[in-house]
């Protein structure tokens, strides 16, 4: 008799668990539908009809939108560049938050000022830092020109133009995007580094192996998921943001940093196709989830291993 109302307390226990984490459960829930579904099934009857900013009106127009971006010659141009910025940002930003990422565990003075001028480009408003950039890249101000001209890079009356030139802006794009997620990555792996045990580097290091020896079969295996989350949330950002080009170069010279983030904000604020926009910010969403859920594999195989 003890055991059977000890059985039933404990299922009522469990019950009012469950019923309290499906509780706490719920502003998530809501907050998921509210912000991130609905505006993606708000993206999608959009990109299915004729709305435009004239027009309102919700007319069916099925695939029409969507061959017509398939059609345009500037989305196939938009969707490369988001690509090769995406790729050439991840790649100099984990590149450059695996050094930083060291240098902040450094045992140095002042650590903690260097923490700290580290992460500003990360607080630091995109916006406000992006402004800052156009003016240091500026084709007639730019104090870039100016050093370069008194290191006899430049000649006297001579300027890069780095905003101007298809080549050097593609450049100035993925440098100021990697300048300023390099922070995150930095500290996405220093947390890594830190997780690392110290008794397994000590044990190696009595066997007589040496930094490289230590770097190359244990910090890099040990630290591999990590760097990879941290290349994730770098590809994610990069992918979906249009402040940069937006303020630094607005899509050109001639749309060659074109973005489709920029792209279907220039279709929906500036062209006033609602629609059309709508269905060039759709492909965002299957490339981000299949970039996701890649990366994702690839980490859960490292800790598989």
């Amino acid at each position: 008799m003890g055991n059977h109302t000890l059985a039933q307390r404990r299922r009522r226990i469990r019950e009012r668990d469950t019923a309290l984490a499906m509780l706490f459960v719920v502003p998530t829930a809501g907050y998921v539908l509210a912000f991130i579904l609905g505006p993606v099934v708000l993206a999608v009857a959009y990109a299915l009809s004729d709305v435009t900013v004239a027009d309102p009106s919700f007319d069916w127009v099925g695939l029409g939108n969507i061959d017509l971006v398939l059609a345009d010659s500037v989305f196939w141009r938009s969707l490369l560049n988001t690509f090769v910025i995406t790729v050439g940002t991840t790649s100099l930003a984990v590149a450059g938050g695996n050094v930083v990422a060291r240098l902040m565990l450094a045992r140095v003075y002042g650590r903690s000022l260097v923490r700290l001028c580290v992460l500003m480009p990360w607080v630091t408003p995109v916006t406000l830092s992006a402004v800052s950039w156009l003016w240091l890249l500026n084709s007639v101000y730019s104090p870039l020109d100016w050093a370069g001209r008194q290191l006899g890079l430049l000649g006297a009356a001579e300027s890069a133009n780095w905003l101007g030139r298809p080549s050097t802006a593609m450049a100035a794009v993925v440098a100021v995007q990697a300048w300023r997620l390099t922070p995150l990555t930095a500290v996405i792996i220093m947390a890594g580094l830190v997780a690392i045990p110290r008794n397994i580097h000590e044990a190696a290091r009595i066997d007589g192996a040496g930094r490289w020896m230590r770097t190359r079969f244990m910090t890099v295996p040990l630290t591999a998921p990590i760097v990879a989350v941290a290349a994730l949330f770098c590809a994610v950002f990069t992918f979906g943001d249009m402040a940069v080009v937006r303020i630094l170069t607005d899509g050109g010279p001639n749309r060659s940093t074109e973005m489709l983030a920029t792209l279907a904000f220039g279709k929906v604020i500036a062209g006033g196709d609602v629609g059309q926009g709508a269905a060039v910010a759709l492909f965002l969403l299957p490339m981000l989830l299949a970039a996701t859920l890649a990366i994702l594999g690839l980490v859960r195989r490292m800790v598989a291993r």
